[in-house]
Formats: C-alpha cells, sequence, structure tokens
C-alpha cells in the first residue's frame, strides 16, 4: 500500500493522530516526512495547518502537481481553508476529525493516483510529437493537461474554451496524440475562415457536378480524418443549418456529399473550440442546443496567460530555443529586468503575443545575447482617447464604449475584423460605430479613415 506522509504535525499530536490512523486505516504505513519529501511521496501526505502551512503546499503542488494532500488542524478558518482547497488539497479538517474522513481521503488519494499514473503515461506518449507538446510550469494547467490526457482514449467529443492565443490548436493536438488515434490523421479547419458557401464542401466533401466548379468528386475534412481526429476551430462561426448537418454526422456516425447517392461512413473524433460565449449564443439561438450538448461532453477552459504567471517566462525560453533551432543562432538570454517586464505586462494576445515578443526580441538582442527590457517593445496600454477619460461614475455610455473599441484596435493593430470579433459585435456594426465617431476626435477620426481607405482597398 502506498502509505501516509505527516508533515509538520506536532509532537504532542502525533500520537493521538496514529491512534486514529491506527483505527481507519489499519495496514497503511504511517511515517513522518519533510515537504521536499512529500512532494515526491506516492501516498496521502497529512500537512498539519500551521502558520507555514499554505507556504507548504505551494512548494509540494509546485514540484508535484498531483501530490495528494490532506490539512489538519487545529482550528476553523474559512477563508484558510478555501485558499487551500483552490490551491488542490483534498480536504481541509478540523482535528481531532472522525476516522471515516481520513478513510474516505485515503481512498479517494488511491484513486487519483491510479489516474495520475495513467495520465503520465499518456502524456509521456503525447510529448513524442512536438507540435502536441503544451509548455506549462503552472500547476492548475498541469492538472488540466492530466484530465486531457484521462479523457483521449475515449471518443467523447470534446470542446475546447478559451481566450484567443491561449493553446486551443495546441490542446486539441495533445488530446490527439494522448490517444489510440495519435497515428492516424488530425484534420483541422477553421470554420470563421472560410466562406459560408464554401464550408459545406470543406466539411462533408461533394460529387462532380454538385455545383459549378466541382469538376471531380473531391473527399471533406470528416473523410479525410478517418479514424483519427477533426478539429473544428471556432465552431460558433459555423451557419446554423450546418450545425444541424454536423450534428446529425456526430449522431449517425456518417457523412452526406453534396451531390453524392448515399452515405460515407467515418469513424471521426471532434474537437471543437470557441473564444466565444457559447451558451450565450445558445440562449441568443445563434449556436443549436442539441448540438451544444452533443459537443460539451468534455469541456476543458484554456485559462489566460495572465492567470498563468509561472508560464510566462517558461514560454518566453521555449519560444527563444526554437526560434535559435529556426535560424542557427544562439538563444539570447532573459535578463532580470527583462523577465520583470514579461511578468508586468498584462498579455491580452496570450502565448500569440508572447511568441511575436520573443521572435523580436531575438532578432534585436543577437548582438548583445542579452534580452533587455527595451528590446521587448512592451507598449503600456493606452490612454483613453480625448473626451472618453479613464472609466468613472457618470461617465456616459457613449464614452465608454468608444474607449473600449479603440483600445480593441490598438491592440490588434486595426485590424477591425479581428476587433470586432473580439468585441462580439459584426464588422458592419464596428464601421457604423467608427463613422459616428469620426467628427468627435481628430486620432480617431484619422485611424477611420485610414481603416475605410484599407476597406476600399480590399474591396476592389
Amino acid at each position: 500500500m502506498s502509505g501516509v506522509m505527516l508533515v509538520g504535525v506536532p509532537f504532542e499530536r502525533e500520537p493521538e493522530l496514529r491512534a486514529l490512523l491506527q483505527d481507519a486505516l489499519p495496514d497503511a504505513p504511517v511515517a513522518p516526512g519533510t515537504v521536499d519529501e512529500a512532494a515526491a511521496f506516492d501516498g496521502l501526505v497529512i500537512l498539519w495547518d500551521a502558520c507555514s502551512a499554505l507556504a507548504d503546499a505551494e512548494a509540494i503542488f509546485a514540484r508535484n502537481h498531483g501530490a495528494r494532500v490532506l490539512v489538519l488542524g487545529p482550528e476553523d478558518d474559512p477563508d484558510r481553508a478555501s485558499r487551500l482547497m483552490r490551491m488542490g488539497v483534498l480536504d481541509v479538517r478540523r482535528f481531532p476529525c472522525p476516522a471515516e474522513a481520513l478513510a474516505a481521503a485515503y481512498r479517494q488519494q488511491a484513486h487519483l493516483g491510479a489516474l495520475s499514473r495513467q495520465a503520465r503515461a499518456r502524456k509521456a506518449r503525447a510529448e513524442r510529437d512536438a507540435r502536441a507538446v503544451f509548455v506549462t510550469e503552472d500547476v492548475a494547467m498541469q492538472r488540466l493537461l492530466d484530465k486531457a490526457a484521462l479523457i483521449a482514449p475515449s471518443r467523447a467529443s470534446v470542446l475546447l474554451i478559451g481566450e484567443t492565443g491561449v493553446g486551443k490548436e495546441r490542446m486539441a493536438r495533445f488530446v490527439h496524440a494522448s490517444s489510440d488515434r495519435a497515428g492516424r490523421a488530425f484534420v483541422a479547419l477553421n470554420c470563421a475562415a472560410i466562406p459560408e458557401g464554401v464550408l459545406e464542401a470543406e466539411l462533408f466533401g461533394h460529387e462532380k457536378g454538385a455545383f459549378t466548379g466541382a469538376v471531380a468528386a473531391r473527399p471533406g475534412k470528416f473523410e479525410l480524418a478517418d479514424g483519427g481526429t477533426l478539429l473544428l476551430d471556432e465552431i460558433t462561426e459555423m451557419p446554423l443549418h450546418l450545425q444541424a448537418k454536423l450534428l446529425r454526422v456526430l449522431q449517425e456516425g456518417e457523412v452526406d456529399r453534396l451531390g453524392g447517392r448515399r452515405p460515407v461512413r467515418v469513424d471521426v473524433r471532434v474537437i471543437a473550440t470557441s473564444n466565444r460565449d457559447v451558451e450565450r449564443f445558445v440562449e441568443e439561438g445563434r449556436f443549436r442546443e442539441d448540438l451544444y450538448f452533443r459537443l460539451n461532453v468534455v469541456t476543458i477552459e484554456i485559462p489566460p496567460l495572465r492567470r498563468r504567471p509561472a508560464d510566462i517566462p517558461a514560454l518566453a525560453r521555449h519560444f527563444l530555443a526554437r526560434f535559435a533551432d529556426t535560424y542557427g543562432m544562439p538563444a539570447p538570454r532573459l535578463s532580470e529586468e527583462a523577465l520583470g517586464a514579461l511578468a508586468a505586462h498584462g498579455w491580452p494576445g496570450n502565448a500569440r503575443e508572447l511568441e511575436n515578443c520573443m521572435h523580436r526580441a531575438f532578432l534585436m538582442a543577437q548582438q548583445e545575447g542579452v534580452i533587455r527590457a527595451e528590446h521587448l517593445e512592451i507598449r503600456a496600454p493606452r490612454r483613453a482617447a480625448a473626451g472618453a477619460g479613464v472609466l468613472r461614475p457618470g461617465m456616459r455610455i457613449r464614452d465608454m464604449e468608444r474607449a473600449l473599441i479603440e483600445e480593441t484596435l490598438e491592440h490588434v493593430r486595426g485590424n477591425r475584423t479581428e476587433a470586432a470579433r473580439l468585441l462580439g459585435i459584426s464588422v458592419r456594426t464596428l464601421r457604423n460605430k467608427l463613422r459616428q465617431y469620426a467628427g468627435t476626435g481628430p486620432e480617431l477620426a484619422h485611424e477611420t479613415v485610414q481603416a475605410e481607405e484599407v476597406d476600399d482597398g480590399l474591396a476592389g
């Protein structure tokens, strides 16, 4: 049996705790240990809730995100208990506690330990594919990867939710590479990047003569992914009539080509992603509820980079190493001031923004071999436009709206399609808003004229 390790238990309370454990777990070996030993221990860690308990728990999980920790203490402190539970401890109990509580914690840790070992084995398989490696040192993110690895062998559909740039496609590849389908095709389709009239043929394929220009039969993405995994990126951008057809494919396991006479059987694991509030889309009638339930068998929400501070330096060094391989040049070192600047930035563009930042810094710092803060060229958030001001009581809704639109356009470097997506409005609505503001501020008016010129050029 894996046993129990006692960490930080006061000398005078240890005999009482050992007697309780003997009652609850007569066959489990019990031994004292240190925080370092607890991080490597494959069993139940009982941590005494003293003044250092929060730091000790954090240290244990930093070295082993899968550690199974039960916290016992002499008094109730709901705030402390809440913080410990958020870290990932199994339970927080006032001592003495019922023997059954200790037995339940031991059974739970044994089950979680078995799952953790399975997850490690499947993650090791995924790490053989460089495109599926999810770089993280964040404890919560590592637990999320364990969850992804555990559900990977199933046929269940997966819905990945998160902001643009958090790594949804990378997570989809991780799930595929951790599954029994790893040796088969991984096919990705961005539903937002393909015109509506083309998307149906891309998904389901077509026969010769099905429409003007269909000079030969062509399989769709479902057929190309047969036996493997199909990633439907930004699924909420799919038109409603195609959502109905997609639902039928998921239910029946067969596709109907455009112009086809008989359905084609397919065995495909579907992973869908979205950077939107899918439930809100369902409520507003823009996404089918039955399709949402079909896709939402397993949901994985990937947190933004600003909530994963430990990942910022880890990803920065990962990107530098990758650029070093690409260019055949040594990777510059990150200075302390650069690391501080990286940690202080909010990263609204998440890992994608960080990757671009490191690419630029890699090129700028080649001569020195050290990346300094000025090489990062991280811009501080822009002040609101004249007349908009900062958020304050009594501020006009129009001014708040204008400030938000301007900040979003600045973030996406003037790309109005991306700005509209982030704001949750149509490009036409955004264009109309910009026209309304054109006469209320010289800076925004100038940007608006430039944006219209770009649009006109593309349209031509």
